[in-house]
């Protein structure tokens, strides 16, 4: 007779079980949200404006940090004029980007890059005779996965931007990252906010 009992009200407890939430997904802080982050800095319905900026001072021999790249990009050895790395009020590094080739042939650039999900970048100047030239209206272009840009890509990704933060490192960061030194663990990944 006993062994009927907990028969009977199986029915009863079996949907009242399918109701409650599963604590393993409940818990779990690694399960994806429905919508994408935003960062802290975005505030509904103010639009971001990029600040006019001058370009630098052409760069001197000392201040200049080769990026190490993980794979041989034809040659090139690209350098970051540490001394005028910046980050500026609107959120956006500039850089001067320093492309030399296997002859010794220097191209110079200076860009700005976005801490933006899948990062962009704008070239604002092109370097010739020891000054810059001002490019006509230069646009945001989004990084590209070709050989010849994936530096752009190891900046935004290990060197200037918080993975997953959508913000840039502090710029002693930046430089110490360059350096080949491991940035802090508050630049490791996890979102702060």
């Amino acid at each position: 007779m006993m062994i009927s009992r907990p028969h009977r009200l199986l029915p009863l407890l079996l949907p009242l079980a399918l109701l409650r939430p599963a604590p393993a997904l409940a818990d779990n802080a690694f399960v994806t949200d429905p919508e994408a982050p935003t960062p802290s800095s975005v505030r509904e319905g103010v639009r971001w404006q990029e600040r006019a900026t001058p370009p630098p001072p052409w760069p001197e021999e000392s201040d200049l940090i080769e990026l190490e790249l993980d794979r041989p990009h034809a040659g090139f050895r690209y350098f970051i004029d540490g001394r005028h790395l910046q980050i500026g009020d609107d959120g956006v590094v500039r850089y001067t980007l320093v492309a030399q080739g296997p002859s010794g042939a220097r191209n110079l650039s200076f860009e700005g890059l976005r801490c933006t999900p899948r990062g962009t970048y704008k070239t604002y100047a092109y370097g010739a005779a020891g000054r810059f030239v001002l490019l006509d209206e230069p646009q945001w272009q989004p990084l590209g996965e070709r050989d010849h840009e994936r530096f752009r890509k190891a900046l935004w990704r290990h060197h200037f931007c918080v993975p997953r933060g959508f913000a840039p490192r502090p710029r002693k960061d930046m430089i110490r990252s360059l350096q080949g030194r491991i940035a802090p663990l508050q630049n490791s990944g996890f979102l702060t906010d």
